[in-house]
């Protein structure tokens, strides 16, 4: 499968576990990786699957790298249809109000223009007892996997 892992940083963890997931992921999948500032919203192809790590900022921002590319698709609103795509947040439960805001935010910009979300939206929490990785690689094996079957069914 080709998958795109895109994220939005504000201190780099998201960029190292995005980094993390596409070495988890190669071997099996053409993988690649790719910073949300750097990607424009109308190069989405339908015949990838995109997973998006994604942190959150302030009072659930969305983190600097992110908000080029969400006010991009604000402002040009691309038909996403036949997209899929994953999302896996950041954040901390010490600020529970919006704990997860920033991946949240992308998560519903996205499907609103049409893109399919695969699987459930997870966010690690930052004073859990739990690596982020530890969640991520089990969460993007699974994406993965769904993707396939919803590509070979052919929902979009």
């Amino acid at each position: 499968m080709n998958i795109t892992v895109l994220y939005g940083t504000e201190t780099g963890n998201a960029e190292m576990l995005a980094e993390d997931i596409m070495a988890e992921l190669e071997g099996e999948h053409d993988v690649d990786c790719s910073n949300l500032s750097d990607f424009a919203p109308d190069t989405f192809d339908a015949g990838r699957l995109y997973l998006i790590v994604c942190s959150s900022y302030g009072d659930g921002e969305l983190p600097a790298s992110a908000q080029p590319f969400a006010e991009a698709l604000q402002a040009n609103s691309p038909d996403l249809t036949g997209v899929h795509f994953g999302v896996f947040g950041l954040g901390d439960t010490e600020y529970e109000e919006t704990f997860g805001f920033g991946s949240k935010s992308l998560s519903e910009l996205l499907t609103a223009r049409g893109a399919i979300q695969v699987g459930e939206r997870i966010t690690h929490d930052a004073s859990g007892n739990d690596l982020a990785e530890d969640l991520a690689f089990p969460w993007a094996a699974q994406i993965v996997t769904l993707a396939e079957e919803k590509i070979s069914e052919g929902v979009s």
